[in-house]
């Protein structure tokens, strides 16, 4: 044999032998995945539902304060001039950073809430 030949199996085998760790590699984290997919105690209804309320409970409590703003607006809303402009803006941005902040509140609360509730059924479930 010559020495090219030799050199090409030996690359061959380096490279096999990668191959070989890299397999092995991803079957170790696919059997990790597996057992913390098996292991997980979320159902899909139960991961649906902590996503989905504290979404809806954000929309719904935005929707309910601008509703609010826009009542108190209409009756503090004066005839038109020029301060009107600018009061204007400053009061978008005072309804900007409040619904932020209230949404982002009640957000907070349902998530807690959620998580709360799918805690309890599963302890339900367990002990069934």
């Amino acid at each position: 044999m010559s020495d090219t030949s030799k050199d090409s199996e030996v690359r061959l085998g380096k490279s096999a032998n990668s191959i070989v760790d890299g397999l092995g590699a991803v079957d170790s984290k696919v059997d990790a995945m597996t057992r913390a997919l098996k292991n997980d105690p979320d159902t899909l209804g139960d991961k649906i539902f902590k996503a989905a309320v504290p979404a809806l409970t954000g929309l719904v409590a935005g929707k309910i304060f601008q509703t609010l703003w826009n009542k108190g607006a209409a009756r503090r809303h004066s005839g038109s001039s020029e301060d009107d402009a600018q009061q204007g803006l400053l009061m978008t941005l005072l309804f900007a950073g409040l619904s932020a902040a209230f949404g982002a509140i009640l957000s907070q609360l349902s998530v807690t809430g959620s998580r709360a509730f799918v805690s309890h059924r599963q302890v339900k479930r367990q002990n069934k």
